[in-house]
């Protein structure tokens, strides 16, 4: 499984992940584009963008060799399955589900899936999960994500939903494995303009970087 500790570890070293919804396959090239030219480097393209699988398969052959290019709402195993043989690098879903975790060790990729329960982590845990993702994050907070690992110091989490450039440094200082960013990329995206999007990637970068002292 060394495949799947690299690709976690440029996960982690990236930090930002950006999660990418687009109105098509067109769309969700161009923000995942802008997105990786503001600093982000881990694209989780989601499952809820028509021709997700497309916009994967052109991000790996066309894009930057640097960019790290995942499938996020993937709801079943099938989906998932796709996904990797579109060349995704890693699967997201919004909850936790065995057979998704089981295709994913197929294939040696890593599985991140939507958790909002100790339970629920715990199970994922011993499904081989290595990373959870925590969902919604808007709901819990970085509060809870401190609280998780009091009493399991080992878990790794993510969350995704409500990160912003506000909070962002309580995320990192309660030790968030990695953070997804997503609406907040694209709510200044007119008349299909998407410049914007690599600005506030930029600034996400930015902040980043700040915290950790870097």
């Amino acid at each position: 499984m060394l495949q799947k500790h690299e690709i976690l570890s440029e996960i982690h070293s990236g930090y930002l992940v950006a999660v990418i919804r687009g109105k098509n396959k067109e769309e969700a090239v161009e923000i995942s584009k802008q997105a990786f030219k503001g600093g982000i480097r881990s694209l989780e393209v989601t499952f809820s963008t028509p021709g997700a699988e497309e916009a994967i398969a052109e991000l790996v052959q066309t894009g930057d060799p640097n960019m790290i290019v995942g499938a996020g709402t993937v709801l079943d195993a099938e989906t998932a399955r796709i996904a990797i043989m579109k060349g995704a690098r890693y699967i997201v879903s919004p909850h936790f589900n065995s057979e998704i975790a089981t295709v994913c060790n197929r294939y040696a990729i890593p599985y991140l899936p939507g958790c909002g329960s100790v339970t629920e982590i715990m199970q994922a845990l011993e499904s081989g999960v290595d990373v959870v993702k925590l969902f919604p994050g808007s709901l819990m907070g970085p509060g809870f994500l401190k609280d998780v690992k009091g009493p399991i110091p080992h878990v790794e989490l993510m969350p995704s939903g409500g990160v912003s450039l506000d909070n962002l440094d309580k995320w990192v200082n309660n030790g968030a494995f990695a953070v997804g960013v997503g609406s907040a990329l694209t709510k200044g995206v007119k008349n299909g303009d998407y410049s914007s999007v690599q600005e506030v990637a930029r600034q996400f970068a930015e902040k980043l970087a700040s915290v950790k002292g870097e």
